[in-house]
């Protein structure tokens, strides 16, 4: 059926709880590029679809902002009630040259040594996770396996004792939330997650001042350019958004990917033949299928045109990397999951520029091992329902993904 404009709205969420309304986003890149979509009590927000706008508009931090101060990164619409200031300010929501200190700052944590050593321990609990989902038989992917491994993870990497690590789980499911009923929270109790997790981390920021070790926390307190140093709120609020959105955004690529490869069983039987030579690019396209983050928000700063169209200073702006990443114009057949794709120039990562993910390589890494190691522990694969979508225009979630990880 064909689709008319007036029946694309990106803001309701319930479309989104059915799975990705990718027929919107075809015809949106076919005959409206930029498209102006309207809110209802805003004045509207310009939508990109096209993988070349997408990926200038975010190496373009001067003319598109992502400042916290001139709207910030989500959401699109404007609230009928005004939301206060939250006080918390991320990297992701920051222009140069705030953003381009901080980052520096706190690339201290993310040097290829620090990410690369951590490869054997990610391994080890890949492995650990996956055999017991296996000896299980029947699993619940998403809640059993993908979001096990990005919490594990950060933990390691932030040094976060075993015995605590199930607060930064509970913590970070209750601070990320959703539109998705089955994981709304009352805002009382995410500031209260939040405030714990503040004390939590300022406490471990306390014991490795005294005993210093092989962490990100430790490479955090002691990173410093010209006497310029991270102060305890920044670490803390660095902290918070590297708990959350690492934990959600490698979460939903794993459940993503094990999606496609149940749809595309002979993917799947390939990348068993061949595990450690063909993981490298099954995780690049993975990356483009899932598009964990949908979209994020701009904000121009002064008047300028895009596509024949004034755009005027103020004016909000999405990138849908999820529709950039379907574009016909760069990928062949961009509705084909494969794993052998080459070249696959996505943008799950947000395309280069200020705001390329910081966590790239620790997020490929964990995807990378963690589908090798299902590869070789469990290679049959097993549907037992479908995918349940995660209701939300912003995370391309799922909720839950039943599989025998255990079948011949």
């Amino acid at each position: 059926m064909a689709v008319q404009l007036d029946e694309v709205d990106l803001l309701d969420r319930d479309v989104f709880a059915r799975g990705v309304p990718h027929e919107w986003f075809t015809f949106l890149r076919a005959r409206h590029p930029l498209f102006r979509h309207p809110e209802p009590h805003g004045p509207g927000f310009w939508v990109v679809s096209k993988h070349a706008d997408v990926r200038a508009i975010g190496r373009d931090p001067a003319t598109f902002s992502s400042d916290q101060d001139h709207g910030g990164i989500m959401p699109l619409e404007d609230p009928e009630t005004p939301a206060a200031d939250p006080g918390i300010k991320v990297l992701i929501a920051m222009d140069p040259p705030e953003h381009t200190r901080f980052r520096k700052l706190v690339s201290h944590g993310f040097t290829p040594r620090m990410i690369n050593r951590m490869e054997p321990r990610i391994r080890e609990m890949a492995v650990r996770i996956v055999d017991r989902a296996v000896a299980m038989g029947t699993c619940d992917f998403v809640t059993d396996v993908a979001a096990l491994l990005p919490v594990e993870v950060i933990a390691e990497l932030i040094g976060v004792p075993e015995e605590d690590r199930h607060k930064l789980f509970e913590w970070t499911n209750t601070i990320v939330g959703a539109d998705d009923p089955e994981f709304f929270v009352a805002e009382d109790q995410m500031h209260q997650a939040m405030a714990e997790m503040f004390a939590y981390v300022e406490q471990l920021a306390e014991q490795r001042r005294d005993d210093p070790r092989d962490d990100i926390m430790t490479e955090l307190l002691g990173a410093e350019i010209d006497g310029d140093k991270l102060t305890a709120f920044e670490l803390n609020a660095f902290f918070l958004f590297l708990s959350s959105a690492g934990n959600e955004t490698t979460r939903n690529a794993a459940a993503h990917g094990l999606s496609a490869f149940l749809d595309n069983p002979g993917e799947y039987d390939k990348l068993v033949q061949d595990p450690s030579g063909l993981v490298k690019s099954a995780t690049e396209e993975i990356l483009r299928w899932a598009s964990p983050v949908m979209y994020l928000r701009r904000n121009v700063t002064t008047d300028t045109e895009l596509r024949g169209q004034e755009l005027k200073a103020g004016d909000k702006i999405s990138l849908w990397y999820v529709s950039a990443n379907r574009d016909e114009e760069v990928f062949d057949d961009p509705f084909r999951f494969d794993i052998e794709r080459s070249p696959n120039d996505h943008i799950a990562f947000g395309g280069g520029g200020p705001h390329f993910c910081l966590g790239a390589s620790l997020a490929r890494m964990e995807l990378r091992v963690l589908f090798e190691e299902l590869a070789r522990r469990a290679p049959t694969l097993r549907s037992l329902g479908p995918p349940a979508p995660l209701r939300s225009n912003i995370v391309a979630g799922i909720k839950h993904l039943p599989v025998d990880l255990g079948a011949r």
